[in-house]
């Protein structure tokens, strides 16, 4: 993985330092809230004693109206944590001389559109959730990315089915890659066979057997049009690349390639870098998923730079 342990030494100068900075705030603001309502429940005890309802009114509507702003603070706090964070992760990794300064956007994403573009996953996509816009470039190709949520209604049920929850990366090349291919995780055959069916139509085939890599045909399934250049974009080396990282990851890995497009995501169980409020977020463990999960999709992203 991309200077995992030079990056390490950064989190120990750089994010350590903001991550114990922000623990600290979370800190004060638990604090804060038991203080609250342990003043609170105090008010109630003593109406239970006194019985004077108008004084425990009085007390009362200021503390709740105390705690309400805690909540907004402690809002506030989740809402910014991942922002101070994610810049500082970009920071490091743009520093590479081969990329171009990276920008985030919290409440940014990609569009539907090209979620349905790239011909990964054959879903109406009825409810999309798209967040922590990232945009760059390396080389000579533009790419963005962001987190995304997508379900769909069930045809037989009443009921939201999961398609997708990951990360979502669409990169745009100077110059036509030629035809297209798509590539699915084998995992999950039973759930694509939409997505496959639009690729057959559009004059996919099977291309497993021209895989040299045994576990790469084990692992994903594989398909292109007559005039593709499989050998060109699936070398051996990019191959063992990505089965590895599926192995070291337990992640499902889709991606595809359509004419100057390159299509690219990675499933996730939960949103990356989101913070807690009960326990430390003082942890390495936090922010290396996040580093590891989009340098894999730059690391792609560069070697196709490279190829072409």
């Amino acid at each position: 993985m991309r200077r995992l342990e030079e990056f390490r030494i950064f989190y120990n100068h750089t994010i350590h330092p903001e991550l114990m900075r922000l623990d600290k705030q979370r800190k004060r603001l638990l604090l804060l809230l038991f203080l609250s309502l342990l003043f609170l429940l105090g008010v109630f005890l003593f109406e239970m004693v006194v019985g004077i309802w108008f004084i425990t009114l009085l007390l009362t509507l200021p503390i709740g109206m105390y705690i309400s702003f805690l909540g907004y603070r402690i809002q506030r706090f989740f809402r910014a944590f991942k922002p101070q964070i994610v810049s500082l992760i970009l920071d490091f990794i743009d520093d590479s001389v081969n990329y171009g300064a990276l920008t985030y956007e919290a409440k940014g994403g990609l569009p539907k559109s090209l979620f349905h573009e790239s011909k990964l996953f054959g879903s109406n996509a009825d409810v999309y959730e798209a967040e922590d816009y990232i945009k760059g470039k390396i080389g000579s190709i533009s790419f963005e990315l962001c987190e995304l949520n997508v379900r769909e209604f069930s045809r037989v049920r009443s009921r939201l089915n999961y398609v997708f929850k990951g990360i979502f990366l669409h990169a745009t090349l100077e110059e036509s890659l030629q035809g297209a291919i798509t590539i699915y995780p084998k995992e999950y055959r039973q759930y694509l066979s939409r997505a496959i069916r639009h690729s057959v139509s559009d004059g996919a085939r099977s291309i497993n057997d021209m895989m040299r890599s045994e576990e790469f045909r084990e692992t994903f399934l594989s398909y292109a049009t007559p005039d593709a250049k499989v050998r060109d974009l699936l070398s051996l080396d990019m191959q063992n690349f990505l089965v590895d990282y599926r192995d070291e990851t337990d992640k499902e890995i889709y991606i595809s390639f359509i004419d100057t497009n390159i299509y690219l995501a990675i499933t996730g169980d939960r949103n990356i870098l989101e913070p807690y409020l009960f326990r430390s977020n003082t942890s390495f463990e936090l922010v290396r998923e996040f580093y590891e999960d989009i340098s894999m999709l730059f690391d792609i992203v560069e070697d196709f730079d490279k190829l072409h």
